[in-house]
């Protein structure tokens, strides 16, 4: 066999190996998929509604609410107390430039839906503006649009849609992006990693629109992931959804926005 007919050859043996290994690994994705899709995940609690009012009852009002998916109800925590909303909302009752209680009554509201991708915060959103009109809005969005393999630019879309109509209403708006996805051990790899890439372009969809439509906006993964890659304890039971600690962290990643938009927000 000559040089020439060698390398030929090798060249032949190299793409067979490429292509069996490129199937091999669409194969390994789409199971882990499939078993991802099936895992036992945390569910909404049916008794846990996201509603609480904390500080002293003469406090001046801020009205809190919360829009998104399932975090925003609290799954993987069975006290509102633990929940996102919950910390946030203790958290500015007792804030005052990083002291002492400030008089302030948050009222917390979810109009979350667990499952929600962002084509769904327009009707969160007509939810939130009935009644009395919130002083801030957090929205908490993207996982479930990554996880569908939806386009960052249509999932940036309706959250910009989302924050002008609410900014348009007099509502102060804080957007937390798509937390780190290659964190959750529910996960396996390299399924994990694929998440964390998408999870990651969504997140960055979500910045440039939420502050060009007038959001402040919170990097959750970036501020946040290397915890959850590092502590188990930060998800609940399912590896997928946070725990009390996990709300915990993210609630103090979202303080300084939230605080912000709250002192900015219209006394009504």
């Amino acid at each position: 066999m000559t040089s020439r007919n060698i390398a030929v050859r090798m060249g032949q043996v190299t793409a067979a190996a490429v292509v069996a290994g490129a199937v091999g690994s669409a194969a390994l994705l789409v199971g882990e998929a499939v078993l991802a899709r099936h895992r036992r995940y945390a569910q909404p609690e049916l008794g846990l509604a996201v509603r609480v009012a904390l500080g002293p009852a003469g406090g001046a009002p801020l009205r809190l609410v919360l829009l998104g998916d399932s975090v925003t109800l609290g799954v993987g925590v069975d006290r509102v107390a633990d929940t996102v909303g919950g910390q946030l909302a203790r958290l500015l009752a007792e804030h005052e430039g990083g002291s002492a209680v400030t008089g302030r009554r948050v009222l917390l509201s979810s109009v979350g839906v667990a499952g929600s991708r962002s084509r769904d915060l327009a009707t969160q959103v007509a939810r939130a503006l009935l009644g009395e009109r919130p002083d801030v809005a957090v929205v908490l969005i993207g996982t479930n649009d990554a996880a569908a393999l939806r386009r960052p630019g249509e999932s940036a879309v309706h959250l910009a849609a989302a924050v002008r109509r609410l900014r348009g209403a007099g509502t102060e708006v804080v957007v937390g992006t798509c937390p780190d996805l290659g964190a959750a051990r529910a996960i396996a790899p390299p399924l994990r990693q694929l998440a964390g890439l998408l999870g990651r372009r969504t997140a960055r969809a979500q910045a440039r629109a939420g502050r060009d439509a007038g959001a402040r906006v919170v990097d959750l993964a970036g501020e946040t992931g290397a915890v959850f890659r590092a502590d188990p304890n930060t998800y609940c039971h399912d590896g997928y959804h946070p725990s009390a600690d996990g709300y915990r962290i993210w609630a103090h990643a979202l303080l300084p926005a939230v605080l912000a938009a709250a002192n900015t927000a219209p006394h009504r």
